[in-house]
């Protein structure tokens, strides 16, 4: 993927988990001294909805998202790829089907306020479509990475190739 997205991904994923934690600290601050700033939690359970989606596609993009793939491992290269290639589909429709069912629950939210913030509560919902849209363009991406290395063998849709087990599988 282009490297300059992924360098906005990760400054926007530090200025919001910036912005958590200065708001978390003082709403913690302004109890201790009696003045809860009552907004303030709302409005740092919103962002991190935001950072958790925002990590999930860095995570799916540098392929760190756990998986149990202890019988896959005694494949070949070709058919760990034509597996994992199978799975991306799946991924892929499940993600469609989320962002669909998430983009009704946002349009039905638009009204409700979120906490005591004031807040739309359709900035909370619409996360979900939007994080599906921005993991299902990394695992696009990931796919096309790894079918464009077929030859090379190195590169995976979902799995790291190279750590110890490949070594220890391939001996």
């Amino acid at each position: 993927m282009v490297k300059w997205i992924a360098k906005i991904e990760f400054a926007v994923g530090a200025i919001i988990l910036s912005l958590i934690t200065v708001l978390v600290f003082a709403a913690a601050i302004a109890r201790f001294f009696g003045n809860p700033i009552i907004w303030s939690v709302d409005l740092a359970q919103l962002l991190f909805i935001w950072l958790c989606f925002i990590g999930a596609t860095r995570a799916m993009r540098e392929r760190g998202h756990l998986g149990v793939d202890f019988l896959v491992r005694l494949f070949s290269h070709r058919w760990r790829l034509i597996i994992e290639s199978v799975l991306a589909v799946i991924f892929i429709a499940v993600m469609f089907y989320l962002g669909k069912e998430g983009y009704k629950l946002a349009v039905l939210n638009k009204e409700r306020v979120f906490g005591d913030s004031g807040i739309s509560y359709y900035f909370v919902t619409v996360a979900v479509p939007a994080g599906f849209i921005l993991l299902t363009a990394q695992i696009l991406a990931n796919t096309i990475d790894a079918w464009r290395n077929v030859a090379k063998g190195e590169v995976l849709i979902f799995a790291k190739k190279g750590d110890i087990l490949d070594q220890v599988t391939e001996l």
